[in-house]
């Protein structure tokens, strides 16, 4: 798989909540050697229950792996990838399956541990929180960024190959700060907005008639703001300048909507609703040509990682990723223009 039909991969999760554990159990349904550890005991206990192998110290989960994937809050990753650093050796790769990528990203460098980091972000989830809302499909099908970097692309390669063949998702190469531009339009501001909905009926005089009505465009609209508030307060301040300057851009078409609204101006209502319409139909209607390209060993690396943070950029991912001694090949697919 990732090193070779005969180096089976030794993976250890560290943090086992919604999306570390989905992980988990993924990895363990695939036939990995993987272990898991997580601060709470329920959740050890838990896990274990359901045929998982899990550590009692964290040091003894990461003790020998080759990859080890970072869950837990936030605020709590930089001091995690620290200490996972320090009980792994140099050939073990690290990832995060946080939702933001470039405060991490620059931590990462400053500590020296870029050749063996990669910021990841598997852009999937529910509502519900913890173990026990996990699945091991959570992932297929789903787009999966990694960040690349000229002194960690045997570790992303490796990551790349891992995520397409065991979880099935896309992997959408892309520069840190890029993800979180991107994630603030595409995921965080969802959030304030599921907020500001639900929050506004939650304060109407007519909760509870609003709450009998809900069809399917208030309850899509909020669904997620039930999530966990504290997961959604991390996430939110995490990111804060590029979710701030998202929603002004939201803000932005919403006043002009409100504006035809108030003017009582049909035709600019259409309009603004047809040009809404035209991002909608394009998200449910994407298609991909598929395009191969091969980067020779001894390459220069910022060659690679400029096309692979470009296949990003142009919203396309990678399928697979094969290395052998003659180099890398991956298989890329970019959406028709339109």
């Amino acid at each position: 798989m990732v090193d070779g039909p005969d180096a089976p991969v030794r993976v250890a999760v560290v943090g086992t909540g919604l999306i570390g554990g989905s992980v988990l159990l993924r990895l363990h349904a695939a036939g990995l050697d993987v272990t898991g550890w997580d601060p709470d005991e329920a959740t050890r206990r838990q896990a274990r229950s359901a045929g998982v192998p899990t550590a009692e110290r964290m040091v003894d989960a990461v003790a020998g792996r080759d990859v080890v994937f970072l869950g837990g809050p936030l605020p709590t990753l930089p001091a995690t990838l620290v200490e996972v650093a320090a009980a792994t050796g140099e050939h073990c790769l690290l990832t995060d399956v946080g939702s933001t990528k470039a405060e991490l990203a620059s931590f990462a460098l400053a500590r020296g541990l870029t050749h063996r980091f990669v910021p990841g972000h598997p852009m999937a989830g529910t509502d519900r929180a913890g173990l026990g809302a996990a699945v091991p499909e959570l992932f297929a099908g789903a787009a999966w960024v990694l960040c690349p970097a000229p002194a960690g692309l045997a570790a992303f390669r490796r990551l790349a190959a891992l995520v397409t063949e065991v979880f099935a998702a896309r992997v959408v190469p892309m520069a840190a700060d890029r993800h979180d531009a991107v994630v603030a339009l595409a995921s965080h501001v969802p959030h304030l907005l599921a907020g500001a909905l639900a929050g506004a009926a939650e304060r109407s005089p007519l909760r509870d008639a609003v709450l009998t009505l809900a069809a399917g465009s208030f309850r899509d609209g909020s669904r997620v703001a039930g999530t966990p508030p504290q997961r959604t307060a991390n996430m939110l301040r995490g990111n804060r300048d590029e979710v701030l300057a998202a929603l002004a851009g939201v803000t932005a078409f919403l006043d002009e909507l409100a504006g035809a609204l108030r003017a009582g101006d049909a035709d600019a209502l259409t309009a603004r609703y047809a040009e809404a319409g035209a991002a909608r139909a394009a998200l449910a209607g994407r298609s991909y040509h598929e395009q191969l390209r091969s980067f020779p060993a001894g390459g220069r690396a910022t060659d690679e990682v400029a096309w692979l943070c470009g296949v990003g950029a142009a919203g396309g991912h990678l399928s697979g990723c094969r290395v052998d001694a003659d180099g890398v090949a991956y298989i890329a697919h970019l959406p028709h223009p339109g």
